[in-house]
Formats: structure tokens, C-alpha cells, sequence
């Protein structure tokens, strides 16, 4: 893909959008309830759906929406478009924007730290050279201005953060992951690949501390296994051979995109594009339980093809997980005890990030 057209277009249309916010009726949620919230890059929406009936209750407008994030107390979100390079930190409940926080480049992920003071951002491309130059950026929820902008050699493309708020690994597709130290604001160690990274998911000790990063390779459909003590490749895990027949290549996504583990950090779900499932794992023996397949695209004529898998997110009590499928339109929640499917949830326009915020 030639991102620099892309960039280009969506400067070219960045005036000619308003986010505007809440579209639809605050509907009442229980206490304790869970929003599960969809950015449908491929068009003008983000969907948010009530976890407690699978059902979509509000809709927010925004062109091309790559991220959203959330303030610790879930009064406020953090939004990000690929169509202007801003952070726009919205008030939740009147879907008004209060804030526009200027950022390096185009953010291709964002993550807000375990323990709510900063916003991680993952610059795709700095737009300061012809080259895919990357950057971490480190924004405070305090003051909503960026403290810190860490240069990278190649963009990044996903993010995962220690529980303790500490560290923070983020990936690329310039085959390279690089760990960062949050408290230091620096580069902590990077670790050299044979192919690109896509998305990542950080296991934790007891303490917070990192224990293992598992990361999708897309080209091979399979994840990486890296033990975060000794800064080391343990495992490459290739996707089960069934159920197959989906086809391969890139789609919206790369054949292995989408990874997560669990709040309770017991299983590990991985998306699979020729399998066209989400298969999970056992933790901590990274052991096979079983797959759920996923929407296809129906071809009249022809054998279906793949929806192709996204992204996951999970209820905060680990009871649920959620895919998007960004082909189409649909996410799909999951019992997660059960591996059974419990709804498809019609969206917008490729549905890609998705990511949770937990009510009080």
C-alpha cells in the first residue's frame, strides 16, 4: 500500500469533516457494564456496543477512525483518525470534543497505561521524510499536551503496556519490536525479525511486571513468543492446518492479524484469515483448546471467503471476547468458557481497532 497517497488523501479532506459526536440516544447501562467500541476504518464511524445485550447503542461520527482509548475514569475518550494528526479527547456522555492535542504523524495504535496517566501513541509515519520514519508518542492525561516524542527508525504499528505501567512494547512492519521504558521516557532493548510485526499482546507476572509478549506475524500466519527477562525469541507458533480453504495473501488485514489475551490472563485468542476462525490458547502452556469460526464473505458461484479477522477485546471479567471481521462488517462476541458464538454484531465500514472500556 502506498501510505504516502494515503496520508496525502486524507490531508486533502481533513477540513472537510466535523466530528460530531453521539448520534443516536445515550441508552441507560447497568453499573458495571462493559462498551466495547469499534473504529470502522473504512468509512465515517466508530459503533459502541453494550456487552450486556450484543447490541449497538450509540454511534460516533468521524472520518477514517483509526483508535479509541479511554480516560482511567471513563469520562473521557481519546480518539485518533487517519485523517488528521491530532488527538481529539472527547467528554463521553455529551459527545462533545473538549480538546485537540497535535501528535507527530498518522497514529496507527494508541494505548492508555494501566494506571491512567499516560497515552502511548504509535506514529505510523512522521511525515518528516519520504521514508517510513516512526515515533512513540507519550501524551499526559493530566495536562492532554505530548511530554515526550521518541524517534524510531520505521513506523509502528501496535502497542502492548506492563501492567505495572512500566514498559511497553510496540512493533513494526520495518521488522524490528523495541521496548520502551515508560518511567525513563526511553528505549529500553529492540529485538530484529525476518518479517513484519502486526498486532501484540503483553502476559503478565503476578506483580504487573512483563513476563511474555506474543506477537501476530502476518506473512506466516503464526505468532512470536518472546520471554521479556532475557529479551528473547522462545517460540514461533505456526496457525493448526484446520480448519483451512479461506484463502491467503492480504486481505484488509495480513493473514495473522489480531491477538489478545485474556484480563485473567489464562487464554490466548489468535485470528487466522485462511482458517477464518479465532483459535485459543491455554495459559501459561500456550496449549491448543480449540477455534470459533468467524464470519465469511459469501461469492456466489465460488467457494466463501475468509471476513477477514481484525482485531479481539475482551469484557473486563474475562467472560466474553469480541472480533471484528473488517471484510464483512461484523463483529463477533464470544463465549469465551463456552468457545461458542454468542451474537454477530452488524457495524460500519471495515471494522478494525476495537477496544473496551468498563463502566463503574
Amino acid at each position: 500500500m502506498n501510505w504516502s497517497a494515503l496520508k496525502g488523501h486524507c490531508s486533502e479532506r481533513r477540513h472537510a469533516w466535523l466530528l460530531l459526536g453521539m448520534l443516536s440516544a445515550a441508552i441507560p447501562l447497568a453499573a458495571g457494564s462493559a462498551l466495547i467500541y469499534v473504529t470502522n476504518r473504512g468509512g465515517t464511524t466508530i459503533d459502541v456496543i453494550d456487552a450486556a445485550t450484543n447490541k449497538v447503542v450509540n454511534t460516533i461520527n468521524i472520518e477514517s477512525p483509526e483508535v479509541v482509548q479511554f480516560s482511567r475514569d471513563g469520562s473521557q475518550l481519546y480518539i485518533f483518525s487517519r485523517a488528521e494528526n491530532f488527538l481529539f479527547v472527547m467528554d463521553r456522555k455529551s459527545g462533545k470534543v473538549v480538546k485537540k492535542v497535535p501528535i507527530s504523524g498518522w497514529a496507527n495504535e494508541a494505548r492508555t497505561t494501566p494506571d491512567g496517566k499516560l497515552i502511548l501513541v504509535c506514529i505510523r509515519n512522521t511525515g518528516t521524510t519520504a521514508e517510513d520514519v516512526g515515533a512513540l508518542d507519550i501524551i499526559s492525561t493530566a495536562t492532554l499536551e505530548k511530554v515526550k516524542s521518541i524517534p524510531v527508525r520505521r513506523g509502528l504499528h501496535d502497542i502492548a503496556i506492563t501492567g505495572d505501567s512500566k514498559f511497553a512494547a510496540a512493533g513494526s512492519a520495518g521488522k524490528f519490536l523495541v521496548v520502551f521504558d515508560i518511567q525513563k521516557m526511553e528505549t529500553a532493548w529492540e529485538l530484529p525479525y525476518d518479517t513484519g510485526l502486526n498486532p501484540i499482546a503483553m502476559e503478565n507476572n503476578p506483580d504487573g511486571s512483563g513476563r511474555r509478549i506474543f506477537i501476530n506475524l502476518g506473512s506466516e500466519n503464526a505468532f512470536s513468543v518472546v520471554d521479556f527477562a532475557t529479551h528473547k525469541e522462545v517460540a514461533r507458533i505456526k496457525a493448526p492446518d484446520s480448519p483451512t480453504g479461506f484463502g491467503g495473501g492480504r486481505g484488509c488485514e495480513s493473514n495473522g492479524h489480531g491477538i489478545g489475551i485474556s484480563p485473567d490472563q489464562k487464554t490466548l485468542w489468535v485470528n487466522s484469515r485462511p482458517s477464518n476462525s479465532v483459535f485459543a490458547y491455554s495459559l501459561p502452556d500456550i496449549k491448543l483448546l480449540g477455534h470459533v469460526s468467524l464470519p465469511d464473505q459469501s461469492v456466489p458461484g465460488k467457494p466463501s471467503r475468509s471476513g477477514n479477522p481484525a482485531w479481539i477485546t475482551f469484557t473486563p471479567d474475562s467472560k466474553k471476547v469480541y472480533v471484528s471481521t473488517c471484510g464483512v462488517k461484523m463483529v463477533t462476541a464470544i463465549d469465551v468458557q463456552a468457545m461458542k458464538e454468542l451474537a454477530r454484531i452488524p457495524v460500519g465500514e471495515m471494522p478494525d481497532r476495537i477496544s473496551t472500556l468498563a463502566l463503574p
